[in-house]
């Protein structure tokens, strides 16, 4: 048993399990999944200042050098489309929560998810139905 969720949908993810209700022991399991999710998320920012040091024009400290624009301050990139490539890569990839110690947790959080009142739009609405879609497979 495990759940996959792209690295794209992880923040999102975050905030609405965060948003879902739930006591006790699906209270529990729900902080327990966002946990799991926000190391993720800290690795995932490493994995980008890397991905931003190898693709930007470096300073004196051999950090990368930014530089103002109309849009404001932004990481100069040597090659954008290569950088935006290695980023898409980066968020297609996918946190994997295998069963194990996690079985339980991942049936409560399923059963949330597929049993709550709560409504949804628009983006999240999308949101929803993709986790609902990665959930139901576990």
């Amino acid at each position: 048993m495990q759940v996959k969720i792209k690295y794209a949908y992880l923040n999102a993810t975050a905030d609405l399990f965060y948003q879902m209700p739930a006591r006790g022991k699906r209270s529990r399991h729900l902080v327990r999944v966002i946990k799991v999710i926000d190391e993720r998320l800290k690795l995932i920012d490493e994995q980008k200042m890397e991905l931003i040091k190898e693709h930007s024009h470096l300073n004196e400290d051999g950090e990368p050098k930014v530089i103002q624009t109309e849009d404001g301050e932004h990481f100069d990139i040597k090659d954008l489309e290569a950088f935006k490539k290695d980023i898409n890569e980066l968020m297609n990839e996918s946190l994997v929560i295998d069963g194990g110690d996690y079985e339980e947790t991942l049936l409560t959080v399923k059963d949330i998810l597929l049993n709550t009142d709560r409504e949804f739009q628009g983006k999240e609405a999308v949101l929803y139905n993709y986790l609902c879609e990665q959930f139901e497979q576990c």
